[in-house]
């Protein structure tokens, strides 16, 4: 448990159906001082979600049993606790009409897979406020 002198950690919840991806962002926040849960689709994340509390969610777009634009309609009209819980999507779709459909669903940020380890650490820091 932490006390004054010892901030807690973020916790961010990584949604992504595929377990070397899953893998891959744990590792990489771990390491830079983020507690990090998972979940392999939409359903599971809502359910997760809902009952215990998270600073981030990051999600992937092309999930199945429930996408990530579905998941984050979901997430922005739950109960206020977590409505406005921070976003980021992260998917291999790069169009300009996938971007605008998760700003549209209610993603704070997007960025196109691969993504490097540095600015996956360096975006969830400045979605949490967390020190970089």
């Amino acid at each position: 448990m932490a006390d004054a002198a010892t901030p807690a950690k973020a916790k961010v919840l990584v949604v992504d159906d595929s377990s070397l991806v899953r893998l891959y962002y744990r590792s990489a926040l771990e390491i830079a001082g983020f507690e990090v849960k998972q979940a392999i689709n939409g359903i599971e994340a809502m359910e997760k979600v809902l009952s215990e509390p998270f600073d981030l969610v990051i999600v992937d777009v092309n999930m199945p049993r429930m996408d990530g634009f579905t998941f984050l309609r979901s997430l922005r009209s739950a109960t206020a606790d977590v409505a406005t819980l921070p976003a980021l999507m992260i998917s291999t779709e790069s169009g300009v009409q996938d971007i605008a459909e998760a700003r549209l669903a209610g993603a704070n940020f997007y960025l196109v897979k691969p993504v490097a380890e540095a600015e996956l650490v360096r975006h969830v820091c400045v979605l949490t406020g967390a020190a970089l």
